[in-house]
């Protein structure tokens, strides 16, 4: 016959060793906590400019004034229509602006589909370009912002640029 007495020692934990437990789950959370703010932070220290009205991405470069520090045009070389899944050569050239780095970062407009950062390398002509691509999305038709973000010396300067992706029919 089992003895129904004698306590199981996987259940029963000295006070001292729960109290552990809930100190290092804290200290766990407030450590993933601070993680996400650090890397979410950039962004508010950005001065952002509007684009220039009329741009359309998907017929060609899309221009937005920096202020009086110069311009910045952004590329998707979509050539007629930005699809999902499809690499995108991005380029981003500046005038009047000497960019320690510049990246663009994708995210959805009224449906939160995540943060989609690609970083720019200079090129010997002083374009920056890399690859992009816009995630897939159940709707038919997916609102995006392409945020172009300037580092330099003193500041990040930015500026978003409004596209929508066509989802193709089966």
């Amino acid at each position: 016959m089992p003895d129904t007495a004698s306590p199981d020692p996987a259940v029963t934990r000295p006070p001292l060793l729960r109290l552990l437990i809930l100190v290092t789950l804290a200290a766990v959370a407030v450590a993933l906590w601070y993680l996400t703010s650090y890397s979410l932070r950039g962004a508010e220290e950005v001065r952002w400019f509007p684009a220039s009205p009329g741009c359309d991405l998907h017929h060609g470069p899309c221009r937005a004034e920096l202020g009086e520090a110069g311009h910045l045009s952004l590329d998707l070389g979509a050539d007629g229509q930005v699809g999902a899944l499809e690499i995108l050569p991005l380029e981003v050239s500046l005038e009047g602006v000497e960019a320690t780095s510049v990246r663009v970062d994708l995210v959805g407009r009224g449906m939160d589909m995540g943060l989609h950062r690609y970083p720019l390398a200079r090129d010997a002509d002083g374009v920056f370009r890399g690859a992009g691509q816009v995630p897939i999305c159940t709707q038919a038709v997916m609102p995006w912002r392409a945020r172009v973000i300037v580092e330099t010396r003193d500041a990040k300067l930015g500026s978003g640029f409004d596209f929508d992706v066509e989802r193709e029919a089966p």
